[in-house]
């Protein structure tokens, strides 16, 4: 009987203590991603926009006269040094006027051996008195008239002689064509673009800028240029040209940024990096992420930053904006130095909540506590 009892007083324990509920389990520290004041200064505010390699120097290059392609003597990437025969046109034209201009030289050098010798003879004439001077006067107009007429002629013939040469399309200068816009047996008219040159001698990058920043960026503007197939490479530039007006399309201005040590590494219509450095960054500004700051609106100085103290606890400190921008926010760098500032999540946060701190660029570890 006693052992019965034993049994149910073990049983009703057993079951007592099944029911109850399990001891609470602390909720480990909410990991956050933070950053040293210091590296966050020390990390410079840059703008990168990319564009693409051109020639200061792009023009397109055709005949100056009309006629039928003949012969093509170049294709489409072909390096050409200053006069180098390009495309012929059909001659035939051109040779013939010249010819025909060279047969009215001969005509007029006649008329005016013939002028010659008639106010000569009318020289002779007058001065024995045989003629009046009216008569040696109309001698002398003849020969001024085949005087000039000659000239005349001579002139005509000089242009189509430059005419004939100008069936020939030569390049102006040194440089690689980037495109060709004719081909044989098509007839062009004076003008019109065979070629398109574009000179190597002096190359800069294209890049176009939002309207925020077209102020900043003036011409003399120092630059940095990375080309993408050889990211190894760094040029110096400077901002030569900024467009006065933006583009209809897409609102930005377009901006042109001479490289004066250019080299085979950046070629002709290879993709490439700007780099201006911003200003602001050496004047004592701090660079964090957008996600780092929180703008508040009834604040005097514009924005909320959370800081990891020593204990491991954050707290909200007040900071001044400078700029809000697309690849960060620039504040008066007033924090103190090797504070920890959180660069992520900081809109889950609480102030005097203890939080586990991880610093940016850490290696990702395994947390099995989760």
């Amino acid at each position: 009987m006693r052992i019965r009892s034993l049994l149910a007083v073990l049983t009703g324990a057993s079951l007592l203590a099944s029911c109850s509920p399990p001891a609470p389990q602390l909720a480990p520290p909410r990991a956050v991603m933070v950053r040293p004041v210091d590296g966050a200064a020390a990390l410079p505010a840059v703008q990168v926009y990319s564009g693409e390699v051109r020639a200061r120097i792009e023009a397109e290059v055709g005949f100056r006269v009309g006629g039928k392609l003949l012969e093509r003597k170049a294709d489409v990437g072909a390096e050409v040094a200053a006069g180098a025969l390009l495309a012929l046109l059909d001659p035939a034209d051109a040779l013939l006027a010249a010819r025909a201009a060279q047969a009215a030289v001969a005509a007029a050098e006649a008329d005016l051996a013939l002028a010659r010798s008639e106010f000569a003879r009318a020289q002779e004439l007058a001065a024995r008195k045989f003629v009046s001077a009216a008569v040696l006067d109309v001698r002398r107009t003849a020969l001024q008239a085949a005087e000039a007429r000659l000239r005349q002629a001579r002139a005509q013939a000089d242009t189509a002689s430059n005419q004939a040469a100008y069936t020939r399309l030569e390049a102006p200068a040194a440089g690689v064509l980037t495109a060709v816009l004719a081909e044989p047996g098509q007839v062009v008219a004076a003008g019109q673009p065979v070629f398109r040159l574009a000179r190597t001698d002096e190359r800069e990058v294209l890049i176009h800028v939002p309207e925020g920043r077209a102020t900043a960026l003036r011409p003399g503007r120092a630059a940095r240029v990375r080309a993408w197939a050889a990211p190894e490479r760094e040029y110096a530039a400077r901002v030569r040209e900024l467009a006065p007006a933006a583009d209809p399309v897409t609102r930005t201005y377009a901006l042109r940024v001479a490289v004066a040590e250019a080299d085979a590494a950046l070629p002709l219509g290879a993709t490439a990096s700007v780099a201006f450095v911003d200003e602001q960054v050496a004047a004592g500004s701090l660079h964090v992420p957008l996600a780092a700051v929180t703008r508040v609106a009834d604040s005097p100085r514009g924005g909320r930053v959370w800081v990891v103290g020593a204990d491991d606890t954050v707290r909200p400190v007040e900071v001044e904006v400078l700029a809000w921008r697309e690849d960060g926010a620039l504040l008066r760098a007033d924090l103190p130095a090797g504070a920890r500032l959180v660069v992520a999540g900081v809109h889950a946060l609480v102030a005097g909540e203890k939080v586990r701190a991880v610093e940016e660029g850490a290696p990702v570890l395994l947390d099995v506590r989760r």
